[in-house]
Formats: structure tokens, C-alpha cells, sequence
């Protein structure tokens, strides 16, 4: 009884030891260091950090309904950033749980981050959750993993291969648009963010994997699941080990992981099986086989690792492009002159015929629009990276296990870099190029920058060419009166609330 006795109060005396380091000690000192730099926030509370201040402040921003000129949607997306600027400058210091974190908004101190080769600033751990939804594949590897993997994964986005799946993108629009001719002559409203996401994963079904969206669906279903559980834990303080308790949520998680895996699995098999009996493909999983198939010795990716990197294609594949286009829409629909300048860019460089790579490549002002949508909306609001050792970020010195947020939707409305009129549908600031649209070069984040800047950004860009110049060579479109300007920030993209109801005029 007197060892039990012991044990219990050993036990106890590490628990209090912990909360009192964690949880008390650790912040007061943090907060000091931060402080003596100029580089304040809001005030730490126990447990919370500044967790209920945010969900305060968010909960207040979803009741906001924005005109439909009105593109700063920092008001709605990340109302806690733009409050904590103006109080406390453009870098500051608050807190999620006892993880201090740091937001860094000025180009230059971004770029120092995104640029480092050396994991100075390495990406989050993921949760069980986003493991199991992206895969530890590029998105999330380190060091001379990621340039393996890297290596082998390169090759299949060059665009001389990817100019070679723009008739499947083609087709797979083409379907789309079938419905969308039906809707036009009966007067029907068209939600195409949800068409969008469809259309979008039917694409990468056939170009990555060489399956049909049929074949895909109920992984793209599986997928979504998750990603709901992903949303859920956004903004929660676990309790440490918390993973591990077999609660619904994670014997969910722990279902799905396995699911998801499971049809993965299949894919890759059928694949394997069709490439042994002599079928060639251009699908990516195909080129990504290939290069598995020649790597020598411990440079090739293993059964896992191609699992992963396919997990990463068939999420960023569709979810970004399809809110890419969404966007794109949205600006299209209220903006008619601009609707107007591109349909009669298609006409002249692709006619009435299915766009092919060589007249895509030749959309100039259509280039333009989609990076100006990708500005106001861009799909990912934040970039995340943590301080893996004490480290010098401009003047400030940054303490190492610090989080650093760099608020993409903020940067990219800074009237000090874009002009006065950053919160404004202007796609002629990208005339002569990204890196001159703004005051500093690296100021456009969409597709981050440095050697970890997304590897699909000529896919993306590639197949929303391809559905916007399809869609204008069919269609005249207007926002329905339906519409509500509410943009919200999910686990992964900015969508809007309630979807995008469009109203079509069929041309032809």
C-alpha cells in the first residue's frame, strides 16, 4: 500500500510538474522573450491560449454577409488576424493551447522562411486524421526523403507530359457540360461548386489513376469523410495522448484510414496488373510507376510511399482546382466585361473546337483571370511552418517548437505591396508576369515559393483553362439572386457557404 501510495503521488507530482512547465512557466517566458523584441498579441489564458478569442471572434465574422464587390474576405476567413494586426502589427504573438505561434505577413520574412533548403522551418507534424487524408508523400516529408521523393514524383507533372492529358480533361468537362445544356434550356439554376468538386475528381480519376469517376467515387466520398473529421478537430486542445483512446471519432478515423487505404491498394494493383500485361498509360500513376520501375536501389518508392503520393494526387488534384473554378465563376458572373473579354479570346484561338493543349497554352487573358481569382481566393488561406531551432527571422529571434503562420489571404490584399486597389478584381496586374504584379516579388503564395512550391500548380492551371474556355465557348452565366457572398475557410480551401448557384444562358 505505502509503494502504491508512492507511485500515485510520483504520478501526481509529474502530472503538476508538466501543466506547471507547459502550461504556466513555458508561455509567461515566451510571452517575456517575444515582448522584449516589440512582437506582442492577444493575452495567453490557461489551457485555452487564445482559442476562445478566435472562436469568439470567428463566430461574430459568420454572421457578416459581404457584397458581391466586397473581396477582402479576411472579414470572414481570418477576422482574428486582421483584428490582431491592427492592434498589435503585422507580426504577432498568440496562442493555441500552450503552442505559441507567430504570425509573419510581410514578403520578405515569408520568403526567408519558404526558401530555407536546409529544414530550418520544417512543415507540422500531421494529425492521424490528415495522415490518413494526404498521405505522408511530398506535401509532408523532410530533408533527403522529400528530395527522393521528389526525384521520382518530378517527371510525371513536366508539362510536355501533362499536355498530354488535356483531351481526358477535355472529355470528362464535356460530360459536365452535357448536363448543364439540359439545365440551360429548362431555366434551371446550376450549384457548380458541387459540380465543380464532381467534375474535378472524375479528372483525376482518369489522369492520375486511368480509372473512371465511378471507379473513384466512393473513394471520393471516403475522402470527404475525413476531411469532415479533419474540420472537426480544427481549433481543439487535445489532451496529450488523446489519439490514443479508442473514442468514436477515432475508431472512425482508424475505419477510414483503412478504407481508403484498401481502395488505394486496388487502384494500384489494377494498375500493376495492366502494366505486366504489356498496356501502356500516360495517367500520372502510370508515369509514377514507371519511374518506381527504373529507380535503382533504395532511390525507388516502395508499395507505402506510392500509396501516399497518390493520396496527395487525389485530394490537391480536385478540392483546390475544383474552388479554383468555383472562384473563377463567381468573379466571371459578376464581372460580364471580363466574361465577355475571354469568350472572345476562345473564339478566336480555339473556334468552336475542344481545346487542345497547344491553343490552352495560347489563352493569354485567361492566364491572367485565374490568377487573379487564385489572389482574392486563394485556395489556402495559411501557410504553416515550425521552428525546428532557435532561429534569426528578420530582426526577431524566433525560439525553437515555434509555430509560424503566414496569413496568404492578408499578403495578398497588402495595399502597400498591390496598390490601392489589392481588394479589387484586376487581372491586368499580372501583365507582365507574378513576379512583377506586385511591389515584391515573392507577395503572390497560392503555390507557395522555394524549392517546396507545389509541384501541380501546371496541372491545376492546365485543366482550369481547359473547363473555363469549354464552358465560355457554351455558355453566357450570371449569379443567381440566390447567391450569398459568404466565403468560409475549411479544413483545407476557401469554399462559399452555401454553394453557387449560377443561371445559364446556352449560346449555341
Amino acid at each position: 500500500m505505502a509503494l502504491i501510495a508512492l507511485l500515485i503521488a510520483l504520478l501526481l507530482a509529474l502530472v503538476f510538474h508538466y501543466i506547471w512547465t507547459m502550461f504556466l512557466w513555458r508561455p509567461y517566458v515566451v510571452t517575456k522573450a517575444f515582448g522584449k523584441q516589440g512582437v506582442r498579441g492577444p493575452p495567453y489564458e490557461l489551457w485555452f491560449g487564445s482559442l476562445r478569442e478566435i472562436q469568439s471572434i470567428r463566430r461574430a465574422a459568420m454572421e457578416v454577409v459581404l457584397d458581391i464587390d466586397a473581396h477582402d474576405i479576411t472579414t470572414r476567413v481570418l477576422p482574428h488576424f486582421g483584428k490582431w494586426i491592427a492592434e498589435y502589427g503585422e507580426t504577432f504573438l498568440f496562442w493555441v493551447g500552450a503552442q505559441p505561434l507567430v504570425c509573419i505577413s510581410q514578403p520578405e520574412m515569408v520568403r526567408q522562411v519558404l526558401a530555407r533548403k536546409f529544414g530550418f522551418y520544417s512543415r507540422l507534424a500531421p494529425s492521424p486524421e490528415a495522415l490518413a487524408l494526404v498521405g505522408k508523400g511530398l506535401v509532408y516529408i523532410e530533408g533527403a526523403e522529400w528530395v527522393r521523393h521528389r526525384r521520382v514524383v518530378n517527371p510525371a507533372f513536366s508539362m510536355d507530359k501533362l499536355k498530354l492529358l488535356t483531351t481526358t480533361m477535355a472529355d470528362c468537362v464535356k460530360l459536365m457540360l452535357e448536363g448543364w445544356q439540359e439545365a440551360a434550356r429548362e431555366g434551371k439554376e446550376v450549384e457548380v461548386s458541387e459540380q465543380f468538386q464532381v467534375v474535378t475528381a472524375d479528372v483525376i480519376s482518369h489522369t492520375a489513376f486511368g480509372s473512371s469517376f465511378k471507379e473513384g467515387k466512393e473513394l471520393f466520398l471516403a475522402q470527404k469523410q475525413m476531411l469532415n473529421l479533419v474540420t472537426q478537430n480544427f481549433l481543439n486542445v487535445n489532451f496529450p495522448g488523446s489519439r490514443y483512446v479508442p473514442s468514436k471519432k477515432n475508431l472512425q478515423t482508424l475505419k477510414l484510414k483503412k478504407r481508403i487505404r484498401g481502395m488505394f491498394m486496388n487502384i494500384i494493383e489494377d494498375r500493376l496488373a495492366r502494366r505486366d500485361a504489356g498496356c501502356s498509360s500516360n495517367d500520372l500513376l502510370g508515369l509514377l510507376l514507371e519511374a518506381e520501375k527504373v529507380q535503382a536501389g533504395d532511390q525507388k518508392l516502395n508499395m507505402e510511399e506510392i500509396i501516399d503520393e497518390c493520396k496527395t494526387f487525389f485530394l490537391a488534384g480536385h478540392e483546390t482546382t475544383s474552388h479554383l473554378l468555383t472562384w473563377t465563376m463567381f468573379l466571371l458572373s459578376s464581372n460580364p466585361d471580363w466574361q465577355q473579354k475571354l469568350r472572345e479570346e476562345v473564339h478566336e484561338v480555339c473556334g468552336l473546337e475542344v481545346p487542345n493543349a497547344d491553343m490552352i497554352s495560347n489563352l493569354k487573358l485567361m492566364t491572367l483571370v485565374l490568377l487573379e481569382s487564385l489572389r482574392l481566393y486563394s485556395p489556402i488561406v495559411l501557410l504553416r511552418r515550425k521552428a525546428a531551432k532557435d532561429m534569426i527571422l528578420g530582426s526577431i529571434k524566433i525560439m525553437k517548437g515555434t509555430l509560424l503562420m503566414m496569413p496568404i489571404s492578408i499578403i495578398h490584399r497588402n495595399k502597400e505591396i498591390w496598390g490601392a486597389d489589392a481588394n479589387e478584381f484586376n487581372p491586368l496586374r499580372f501583365k507582365n508576369g507574378i513576379s512583377k504584379a506586385a511591389k515584391n516579388p515573392n507577395a503572390f503564395l497560392t503555390f507557395s515559393i522555394g524549392p517546396r512550391a507545389c509541384i501541380g500548380q501546371n496541372f491545376a492551371m492546365l485543366e482550369a483553362k481547359t473547363a473555363m474556355a469549354m464552358i465560355l465557348q457554351r455558355f453566357s452565366f450570371s449569379l443567381s439572386p440566390n447567391y450569398k457572398h459568404v466565403p468560409i475557410d475549411s479544413a483545407t480551401v476557401v469554399v462559399p457557404q452555401y454553394g453557387l448557384p449560377i443561371v445559364l444562358k446556352a449560346l449555341h
